[in-house]
């Protein structure tokens, strides 16, 4: 069975050469892009040359003026992707929520999937969505799903725990239309356990090509240079014992990322994609900052994936994205779902959480331990 996928908010294609990079043991379940959208163009461009490899199946256009006829033009979809906007979700910033101004963008892949009714979606955001507007937000955003026609399985990946080197929590949801009666199951992280990457293990394994591309090395000034020579590997501008004139005249809350070595024997800490200086990520021994090149590795993004754009606009890019090889065994899970092949599976789907009439039954507080199912003398394993 070939899924012909559709995303919106793509991305430069972290969830998209997931998908078409996932396999299982029966080679005719796979998935194939369809069409995408971003509003960014460099971002488009980079999801072209590297996913679509068609720039007619991409529009690039902010999506409250996205035309979706143009989209079921160019090809109708078997499921959907949607990793809407994290910014007034994210803890970092001013958690917003629905107030802000990026919150009510999931209601376009709200309206997604009413118009398209793919077989299946996975929509992607920061754990900090649990918390928005004091847990309204997400249980609104479940609700909305199952209301257009779909059992939802939320779960908080933590990506460091399937292989990934690097710390990156995110909140996946995988839907399932109904009708369909499939289960899908948050995959087993003990098969990873033996596999966990650190750092060092990403950037220096093996070494990378002096003509990569995006491996331009940044600029560090005389003051940055003699700072991180005070800054010993895991530690930041605020925990390392630095001489007076160089440390930071920083007041209210200090970000633990500022100046922050890695720690060589560890995954990467969260690799983000806009912010001042002392927040590029900056490499154990070296005094300097990591190139966009070793970012797109703590990312899982393989070296001839080449990101279009500024350099600024690379690091945006990388950081915005989803980690490959996290998201792929998400996919991977859900073809396994629908070939009826058995995978390694958590625990997490055993006691279904299941009420009558499927009302008020989104427990922000047990994410990871909630899941919306029919009843279960009529699903499929």
């Amino acid at each position: 069975m070939q899924f012909k996928l559709g995303e919106l908010f793509c991305g430069p294609g972290g969830i998209g050469y997931a998908a078409m990079t996932a396999m299982i043991a029966e080679p005719s379940y796979k998935i194939v892009h369809a069409w995408a959208n971003d509003y960014d163009k460099d971002t488009c461009a980079t999801f072209v040359r590297n996913v679509a490899k068609n720039e007619k199946t991409v529009i690039c256009q902010d999506i409250r003026k996205l035309n979706y006829k143009k989209l079921e033009e160019i090809s109708d979809i078997d499921a959907l992707a949607f990793g809407f906007p994290c910014n007034d979700f994210s803890v970092v910033g001013e958690q917003k929520g629905m107030d802000g101004v990026h919150g009510p963008l999931y209601s376009y892949g709200i309206k997604a999937l009413k118009k398209f009714r793919p077989v299946w979606f996975l929509a992607e955001n920061v754990g900090g969505l649990r918390n928005a507007n004091d847990g309204k937000a997400f249980s609104k955003i479940l609700d909305d799903m199952y209301s257009a026609g779909y059992s939802v399985y939320p779960h908080v990946y933590k990506f460091e725990e399937y292989g990934v080197p690097q710390s990156r929590h995110r909140i996946i949801i995988v839907g399932i239309r109904r009708d369909y009666y499939i289960v899908y199951k948050v995959p087993s992280t003990a098969q990873f356990q033996a596999k966990r990457r650190t750092c060092r293990d990403a950037i220096e394994n093996p070494p990378i090509s002096k003509n990569a591309p995006n491996n331009e090395l940044t600029k560090q000034s005389e003051d940055v240079v003699k700072r991180l020579k005070y800054i010993k590997p895991g530690e930041n501008a605020f925990t390392a014992t630095i001489p007076e004139e160089l440390q930071l005249n920083i007041t209210g809350a200090k970000i633990s990322q500022i100046y922050r070595r890695l720690d060589p024997n560890r995954p990467a800490y969260t690799i983000t994609g806009s912010g001042g200086g002392g927040t590029h990520v900056y490499h154990w021994k070296e005094n300097r900052a990591l190139t966009n090149r070793e970012r797109a590795r703590l990312q899982t993004f393989p070296d001839d994936f080449v990101f279009e754009g500024s350099k600024e606009s690379v690091r945006k890019q990388i950081g915005m994205a989803v980690p490959v090889d996290g998201v792929k065994i998400i996919f991977e899970a859900i073809l396994n779902s629908f070939a009826r092949i058995e995978y390694a599976y958590d625990d997490y789907n055993l006691s279904p959480l299941i009420q009558e009439n499927h009302k008020d039954i989104f427990n922000v507080q047990s994410l990871g331990l909630t899941y919306l199912l029919e009843p279960e003398s009529e699903l499929v394993s």
